[in-house]
């Protein structure tokens, strides 16, 4: 008789970095499920080797029977972005959190030997002291950085309380192939591209000299992988995943290439820089993609020169 595959969940399996983790588990040999409501994932992003169900986290007794018996649930799905969060704060809260919490209880009650929780760097908010590191008191200014917040909370507190294996992944500034370029709320690099594509000036915010800490989506793969693996974690650990560099947005623009235009400053933290020591010892994880070569990489799926 064939051994049967171990089972591993993505929620927000069809978006941008939910897909390469379907395609990295799949990979591993496992049997892969993927919840999606496509509010932000996109179809052609989808493994036809895994099972798709067009499900929405807000759903709670949808998620149930799919979490059932999985070993891994890798947590993606959310309504992402600092300025929609703005505009949109109730809606935004219903997935980011109680969408989130619904993971957890299907999870819990599915037996799920651990979740893995993706936080985010924005959780930081400003800081005037650089690296950022975990023990660092959170200052989240928006919607989205407070909502992916408490879903750290949440997932500590489902380790205490209810014993679900949680770890939680801070991740600073994800790009790589399948990024979304498009919409107001895209991210830099996307929209640095596209706007190059279409022949456009490159549009920079403030004066072009915050800074981000690029991370490139093979490595915060990497990094998941690790995460739901390791023995060092499990009790709802916060673990920052960043490249440990960051880079001026006018460095962004140079490395793309093609004509700034400097447009009006928009809320957003100025500086970001991960200290990603912590996932360095507890997942033995250390990023390998410079930006240099992974926008490089982008530059030539995008046939740019």
């Amino acid at each position: 008789m064939a051994k049967q595959k171990m089972k591993a969940v993505v929620t927000g399996g069809a978006g941008f970095i939910g897909s390469h983790i379907v395609d990295a588990l799949l990979k591993k040999g496992f049997a892969v499920h993927i919840i999606d409501n496509l509010s932000g994932g996109r179809k052609e992003n989808i493994n036809k080797k895994a099972v798709f169900h067009n499900v929405d986290i807000r759903n709670l007794e949808a998620l149930k029977p799919i979490m059932k018996g999985a070993e891994f649930v890798f947590h993606f799905a959310a309504l992402p972005r600092v300025q929609y969060s703005i505009e949109y704060p109730e809606e935004t809260s219903h997935v980011n959190i109680m969408g989130t919490m619904n993971v957890f209880i299907a999870s819990t009650e599915g037996g799920v030997k651990r979740v893995v929780y993706s936080a985010s760097s924005s959780a930081y908010g400003d800081q005037s002291i650089m690296p950022l590191t975990e023990e660092m008191k959170p200052g989240p200014k928006s919607p989205y950085g407070l909502q992916k917040y408490v879903g750290e909370l949440y997932a500590k507190v489902w380790s205490e309380v209810y014993g679900l294996s949680t770890v939680s992944l801070r991740y600073f500034n994800v790009y790589g192939p399948r990024l979304n370029p498009d919409g107001a709320y895209a991210l830099v690099i996307g929209k640095f591209l596209k706007q190059r594509k279409d022949g456009m000036p490159i549009t920079v915010t403030g004066d072009g000299e915050q800074t981000r800490d690029f991370t490139h989506v093979s490595d915060v793969v990497d990094a998941n992988l690790r995460a739901a693996t390791s023995k060092k974690v499990g009790k709802g650990e916060v673990l920052n995943i960043g490249a440990g560099r960051n880079f001026s947005i006018n460095k962004v623009a140079e490395l793309i290439g093609g004509l700034v235009e400097y447009v009006p400053v928009r809320m957003e933290p100025h500086d970001t820089l991960a200290d990603n020591s912590l996932a360095r010892e507890k997942l033995g994880w250390k990023p390998k993609m410079t930006l240099e070569k992974g926008i490089g990489e982008l530059k030539k799926i995008w046939k740019l020169k």
